[in-house]
């Protein structure tokens, strides 16, 4: 979930921080992949990680001193960013509950794409001559993974897509409504401290997520202490991150988030691989690297 990095090259200690951070991300999805598999639904999940993370978040701020000012045109825009939030939350992990973890992350990782749409239809921004190039390499890459056409699986082309379109479904909603939520963020809640940016923003996710556990009937806990285990891991994880964000890294001169977290897909691959045995054929490890690279180019161009 990164936006672009500034142009000026970063320390070495910040660079193996944004690596830890997309390495926690991606060992969140793992772990909400762990608890869906013993009783946890999306909504459940969404819930504690969100609810956990605004409090911490609110805890920093509070700590922090930071005064909370909204203009008129903030009452406005931060609902909406925290319900295309809530949104994305439940979309991406109902992604996760049904596609390999990597690949549901991939997916997801289309997002860059959705910006410049949205950028262009709501605020009519033309996209820049880099995007319109990486646009074709990102989806033949993610083409390549998911193997669409089913050779990789042998189940041919209806075979796969009646396994993994649901999922694809969900994870290309997750980053149309990520995409979305970026550019009004970027036009209309910018000059918005980023620390209560992302307490709002999660405060809402887990109300829109306590509204679809109330729909559902209550909560779905974990049927196994393997899933409790799996819900624990994937709200620290989440929220521990996102402090990490908050707090370290603009004292190391990184300001928000930075393409380099787009590794995060990398990592749920391996992770996913030694904790749950999902394994991809060659053919897709190659796609998922030619996405990953096109969007940690897009995001570390130089502007």
């Amino acid at each position: 979930m990164a936006v672009p990095a500034p142009a000026r090259a970063i320390s070495g200690a910040a660079f193996a921080t944004l690596l830890l951070i997309a390495l926690m991300m991606g060992a969140n999805h793992v772990a909400a992949r762990i608890a869906f598999n013993h009783g946890v639904d999306v909504a459940t999940a969404v819930v504690f990680r969100s609810t956990v993370t605004a409090l911490v978040i609110v805890a920093i701020l509070a700590s922090q001193r930071v005064h909370l000012r909204f203009t008129t045109r903030h009452k406005q825009v931060l609902p909406a960013i925290g319900l295309l939030i809530g949104v994305q939350s439940l979309c991406l992990y109902s992604a996760v509950a049904r596609l390999p973890v990597a690949l549901a992350l991939l997916a997801f990782n289309t997002y860059p794409l959705w910006t410049a749409f949205w950028s262009f239809v709501v605020y009519r921004r033309r996209p820049e001559q880099a995007m319109v190039v990486a646009m074709p390499v990102i989806l033949v890459g993610l083409a390549m993974a998911l193997d669409v056409f089913g050779a990789a699986s042998g189940l041919g082309a209806s075979g796969q897509w009646a396994r993994i379109g649901a999922g694809v479904g969900f994870a290309l909603a997750a980053a149309g409504t990520f995409g979305l939520a970026l550019v009004l963020t970027q036009h209309e809640a910018g000059d918005v401290d980023g620390r209560v940016r992302t307490a709002t923003t999660m405060s809402l996710a887990g109300v829109v997520a306590l509204a679809m556990v109330a729909t559902q009937g209550g909560f779905h806990l974990p049927t196994a202490p393997a899933g409790w285990g799996g819900l624990a891991a994937l709200t620290f994880l989440y929220g521990t991150a996102f402090t990490i964000m908050f707090t370290v890294l603009p004292r190391l001169g990184v300001v928000g988030n930075s393409a380099i977290m787009n590794v995060e897909p990398v990592f749920a691959l391996v992770l996913a691989w030694l904790l749950l045995g999902q394994a991809i054929a060659p053919v897709q490890v190659a796609g998922a690297l030619l996405v990953v690279g096109a969007v940690m180019a897009l995001g570390l161009r130089k502007r």
